[in-house]
């Protein structure tokens, strides 16, 4: 794997990119009623999303660690995993989009932005050639079938 730095902290990263980039750009500035109410949406949205892939995987008794995927014993295709390849990534990806609602920066929207192609790049590629190693033509459906993102 190209990266060995774990997605939750990659998303750290990007989040305190985006702090910085709202306390020093001095425009971008946006506000609109409801902002704060859907920034928290996005927040209940994103952690529903991850407890529910957790949940799947600790009932296929797989691993969830992205990092190290030769422990991952089974291919989970089903709830949440039906609609995304990438829930946990989604899930990372709303709270940043809440944060940078949350900061008002509309230059934040373009730091999310890169966090996605980051994370394709470094992240999804790899495990998706680690996966069709593990599940051949079976994860080949799936990834035919079931978008990366959403």
């Amino acid at each position: 794997m190209k990266l060995r730095i774990p997605p939750p902290l990659v998303m750290l990263i990007f989040a305190c990119f985006m702090y910085v980039l709202n306390r020093f750009l001095p425009f971008g500035s946006f506000d609109f009623f409801g902002r704060i109410a859907l920034a928290t949406f996005l927040v209940v949205l994103a952690f529903i999303i991850m407890a529910w892939a957790i949940f799947q995987f600790l009932r296929a008794k797989t691993t969830t660690n992205p990092i190290n995927l030769t422990k991952t014993s089974n291919l989970v295709t089903t709830g949440i995993f039906k609609y995304t390849r990438n829930p946990m990534y989604l899930g990372m990806l709303l709270i940043l989009l809440a944060f940078g609602l949350k900061l008002g920066n509309a230059f934040n929207t373009l730091v999310a932005a890169g966090f996605v192609y980051f994370m394709n790049y470094f992240q999804i590629e790899n495990e998706e050639k680690a996966l069709t190693k593990l599940f051949d033509k079976k994860y080949i459906v799936y990834c035919k079938a079931t978008r990366r993102w959403f």
